[in-house]
């Protein structure tokens, strides 16, 4: 998934239309304003709160800044052109989820994982298998809305509250999709820095392990903590729910297999998803007896099940390609309102002020890692959020004589990993609504996205992992480097 555009830097903005820091945070502030008085204070859905925002947010850009209402247009088409791929994604993967359950895949592998697995190993299993899944396809998103939505309702079968299960989902698939080289957002990284890939993978390895295994160690705890919890008969009840109302049989990983083959021959996420999706209906209709109309109709408005059982008809609900409307309306709300920003400047102008604010490799690795979370809260988008920073701190690192592969990794630590707790970025909404945990309940447990930046800001205080240009001594490197004084 690629971007379209080459977003401004500060230096590209005319002298004129340059936001000073002050400036650049007045709608920043208006659109948290927003938000915390329509989420916090009156309990609103994200969608109006983001609306205030954008026409703030163009008012202000409209008459402070001075740029055409034309200008603001194409700043949000752009904005919604970059996420484009990302709506459809969301498209797809909630009609597949409700084909693979009207097909039988997901019920099945719900009812063999709690044939073998149990709440004591649950946890650190689930974190292994979706990392060692999304580093052999790329893809988080993909790991997440196909194997996460079946670990989410196995995790429920053991005991395992969802919240710890979709922390589990998170910190294994990110860590696996930060080390693909088939991954969009490490080709990405790569990219922008003008990085090579394989050396920019390299150079994540280090940071990545220690956040990864630290995450482990977390959850084999709380596996631990968990032991002994599922009621008597629990199981039983659930498996007899799930055989009552679907063949249970391996035939239906049909269309899991065929997704995930497609996904490792190099086929880009739509298609393979897409396959999957006509498959799941095709096998509805060989397996579980659906009728071709019925089968399409599932996908389109969701399934509905009757098992018997509370749990398993919760778990096994969707909402198909209608019940998408929801929270796509949400992610190009806040596309819009990250198109204006990105035109007027503002983001520009964040990155650069907090990158001239630092004196130091340490300072300039923990202001990528700040900068480039706050791209991903303001832009609502991951990919802006490594792209901004990506390009705009550039000569900074050039200055400290430090490689590229140190940006690089810097914005995709920072940047990829932490897209998933933006509860109204294209991230934290399909997280969200594909494994159907709200972000603010998973965040607690979702350990890798915690602690990749600030690994990645320790590795800058204590220079390990730091590489510079022609095995430049780090003392001298630092006297050698003058940052320019921030423009106000």
């Amino acid at each position: 998934m690629g971007l379209d555009f080459t977003p401004k830097t500060y230096d590209e903005i005319p002298e004129d239309k340059q936001p000073s820091l002050g400036e650049a945070l007045v709608p920043i502030a208006g659109m948290l304003l927003f938000l915390s008085a329509g989420m916090i204070w009156f309990d609103m859905d994200p969608q109006m709160p983001l609306l205030w925002g954008i026409a703030f947010a163009g008012l202000f850009g409209r008459y402070y800044f001075g740029y055409s209402w034309s200008d603001l247009y194409d700043g949000i088409g752009r904005s919604i052109l970059t996420g484009l791929q990302a709506i459809l994604i969301l498209f797809v993967i909630y009609m597949l989820i409700s084909s693979w359950i009207d097909s039988g895949t997901i019920p099945t592998l719900m009812y063999y994982g709690l044939e073998f697995l149990s709440p004591r190993i649950f946890l650190p299993f689930t974190v292994v298998l979706s990392a060692v899944v999304a580093f052999a396809i790329g893809s988080s998103w993909t790991t997440a809305g196909t194997l996460g939505v079946a670990m989410i309702g196995i995790g429920s079968g053991l005991g395992i509250p969802e919240a710890m299960t979709a922390g589990a989902v998170l910190s294994g698939a990110y860590t696996g999709d930060k080390n693909s080289p088939l991954s969009d957002t490490t080709n990405l990284a790569a990219a922008v820095t003008n990085t090579e890939l394989m050396d920019h993978i390299r150079a994540m390895r280090p940071g990545t392990a220690i956040s990864f295994a630290i995450s482990l160690v977390l959850f084999v705890v709380l596996g631990l903590s968990a032991s002994g919890t599922i009621p008597v008969g629990r199981v039983a009840e659930i498996q007899g729910g799930l055989s009552s109302s679907y063949v249970i049989s391996p035939v239906t990983f049909v269309p899991l297999v065929i997704t995930f083959a497609l996904a490792l021959y190099g086929f880009p996420a739509l298609p393979s998803l897409g396959a999957g999706i006509f498959t799941g209906v095709g096998v509805s209709i060989a397996v579980q007896g659906t009728s071709f109309a019925a089968a399409w109709e599932t996908v389109h408005n969701g399934t509905g099940p009757e098992t018997g059982v509370d749990l398993t008809n919760e778990l096994l609900a969707s909402g198909g390609l209608s019940g998408s409307v929801w929270v796509i309306s949400i992610v190009i709300a806040a596309l819009a309102l990250g198109g204006i920003l990105q035109e007027t400047g503002v983001l520009a102008a964040i990155a650069y002020h907090i990158g001239r604010a630092v004196s130091s490799v340490a300072g300039l690795t923990a202001g990528t890692a700040v900068g480039t979370v706050a791209m991903n809260f303001l832009a609502a988008e991951q990919y802006m959020a490594i792209v901004v920073p990506g390009m705009t701190l550039q000569n900074l690192y050039d200055e400290y004589d430090l490689e590229s592969r140190n940006l690089s990794r810097a914005v995709e630590a920072s940047g990829t990993t932490t897209s998933a707790f933006v509860p109204w970025g294209s991230g934290g909404v399909f997280m969200a609504s594909a494994l159907g945990v709200p972000v603010i309940e998973y965040a607690p447990y979702y350990f890798f996205g915690i602690l990749s930046p600030l690994v990645l800001i320790l590795m800058g205080v204590t220079g390990w992992g730091i590489v510079y240009t022609d095995d430049t001594d780090r003392d001298d490197a630092e006297k050698t480097a003058e940052p320019t004084p921030t423009v106000d």
